[in-house]
């Protein structure tokens, strides 16, 4: 259980509140580099932390996040033209450049003094992994911007799939590091067994192991921690153990133990308090990873099927997420809800906008959960008290591209502390911010 306060705490990230105070601290996913792919293309909208931005390329492919509304009368620059190095409104004609200076106003008359020193928030921006990154912090505690763990290198190929969820960050990301879900509500598509190579990247992840219920043991970090999910496996049962470690990288990263051909990790972006995009996303090397389209048809998240072109579900609460109670009941699906992101964003939704911890009765199933629940409230107690933001450092070489997660059998004689570890020293260098 978690108090009314502490889950007041981890959940609350609009405005002054904590929580969204240390995201602001970290380098955020604003959305995919390739909705904004082209120079001169449409600008995309966007909200994080509560804030309603719009995200551009200019004409020289410099990419710029400013607030969305005009500075003059408030009108919308998602509807705005981009051309010639700015985001011209529609309404008068005022145009802005991607450090949000007032830069034209075609609606006064020459000589006119009003635009001098007008700009609107802007925010520095970064591009790896297929995604636009974006810093909300307090300019002064910036650090450089670094290539996620899961994109070490520009060849990394990342196959991205995007849904809005309608509920609070905390329980987006608190089902990816629940690792005894997926041997229930994932029981249909993640097959025990090897199943070999298939056109179906989900059908990649074959699970050795009949066993439901994992010993869960974790392990903290300086950026979050890891667990160890153990279970019997099918095969040498007394002699060997099925590991499934997982690391969660604060405050919005989760690497799941990967498949046989590519790395999976979960990335949760709050847009406010009770919204959430949510992204899952394969990643690997160009030729065993996924490309978006069989990426996002094999886990019910395919544009113009599962979610409109503004990433918005076509399954809903209201619809019971189109559940087939047929096929439950033949045995086909144990959910009958089509696609491992559909199972999870049903089980998320139903708690609530935000879920009330203080009713939750855990289980020894539960103790990662419990774990960053305790680790996310401390860490912004602590910031609040003057101290360091979790997985923030100054250290410019020691990061997060030399961190994994783990999937095998192993000898029941293993730490598992030792499998998969960090090596800093092994880290990549950094990428520097753009724009």
């Amino acid at each position: 259980m978690l108090s009314a306060e502490d889950n007041d705490i981890l959940c609350r990230i609009e405005g002054a509140a904590p929580m969204g105070q240390l995201m602001r601290r970290h380098w955020i996913p604003a959305c995919m580099s390739d909705e904004v792919a082209e120079p001169d293309g449409p600008p995309v909208g966007i909200r994080l932390l509560g804030e309603d931005l719009v995200v551009f390329r200019d004409t020289k492919g410099r990419l710029g996040i400013i607030d969305e509304h005009c500075p003059h009368r408030r009108a919308s620059l998602v509807l705005g033209r981009n051309e010639e190095c700015g985001l011209r409104c529609l309404y008068h004609g005022w145009k802005l450049d991607v450090e949000g200076r007032v830069i034209e106003a075609s609606s006064e008359p020459p000589g006119s003094r009003v635009i001098e020193n007008v700009r609107v928030k802007s925010y520095p921006t970064a591009e790896a992994g297929g995604f636009v990154w974006v810093y909300m912090g307090p300019p002064e505690e910036m650090q450089p911007f670094q290539r996620p763990a899961w994109a070490p290198t520009p060849e990394t190929k990342v196959a991205i799939c995007k849904i809005k969820v309608n509920c609070n960050w905390a329980q987006i990301l608190e089902g990816a590091i629940d690792s005894a879900h997926s041997s229930t509500l994932h029981s249909s598509e993640i097959k025990t067994g090897t199943t070999g190579k298939t056109d179906d990247p989900v059908k990649n992840l074959g699970r050795p192991s009949v066993d439901t219920s994992p010993r869960i043991e974790v392990e903290p970090t300086s950026y979050g921690f890891r667990y160890a999910a153990i279970r019997v496996p099918i095969y040498d049962p007394d002699t060997h153990d099925y590991l499934r470690i997982t690391t969660f990288i604060a405050p919005l990263t989760v690497l799941i133990p990967p498949g046989p051909e590519h790395g999976v990790v979960q990335l949760t972006a709050p847009m406010d308090d009770t919204h959430t995009m949510f992204y899952f996303m394969a990643w690997g090397a160009p030729e065993k990873t996924p490309d978006h389209e069989p990426w996002r048809r094999s886990i019910g998240a395919l544009t113009g099927v599962d979610v409109d072109e503004s990433y918005v579900n076509i399954r809903t609460r209201a619809n019971g997420y189109l559940q087939d109670r047929a096929a439950m009941k033949t045995g086909d699906s144990f959910t009958g809800i089509l696609g491992i992101a559909q199972q999870d964003i049903a089980m998320w939704e139903t708690m609530g906008p935000i879920a009330d911890r203080s009713l939750d009765r855990l289980g020894s199933s539960d103790i990662a959960i419990a774990q960053f629940r305790r680790i996310m409230v401390r860490a912004v107690k602590r910031m609040a008290e003057g101290g360091p933001v979790i997985g923030v450092t100054t250290e410019p070489r020691v990061r997060h591209t030399s961190i994994h997660s783990f999937a095998g059998i192993v000898p029941k004689a293993t730490d598992w502390r030792q499998v998969a570890v960090e090596e800093e020293g092994n880290a990549h260098e950094m990428e520097p911010a753009a724009g």
